[in-house]
């Protein structure tokens, strides 16, 4: 089961995401999987200079919203489903008068 994010964590990976550049960058983390990206390949896809990407990943990992693990020479970032789902709980935990709803249709497909 998810814990539950606290209201400050909470704007805390939303203000992470409030720029166009990080959420394209998490976004295709997202879209990557559990096989993640590393920084030259999310720079490469989303053509964005290296510096820059690597000052929006800092911001993505400090909101818990990215991790980063060293493969041989290369980092390896992920997107982390486990802080996205419970930021999509939180947003979501009260919707519809508390009875219940579909946030995304039961059609859809789930990655995560």
């Amino acid at each position: 089961m998810d814990k539950q994010l606290s209201e400050t964590q909470a704007v805390e990976a939303l203000g992470a995401l409030a720029q166009v550049q990080r959420l394209r960058a998490f976004r295709a983390l997202v879209m990557a999987g559990t096989e993640g990206l590393t920084p030259s390949a999310l720079a490469m896809q989303l053509d964005i200079a290296p510096s820059g990407l690597s000052f929006h990943l800092k911001a993505l990992n400090h909101a818990g919203l990215v991790s980063v693990e060293s493969s041989g020479r290369n980092l390896i970032y992920r997107a982390a489903f486990t802080r996205m789902n419970e930021l999509l709980t939180y947003l979501t935990q009260d919707c519809c008068q508390g009875q219940s709803c579909a946030v995304v249709p039961e059609t859809a497909k789930a990655c995560c």
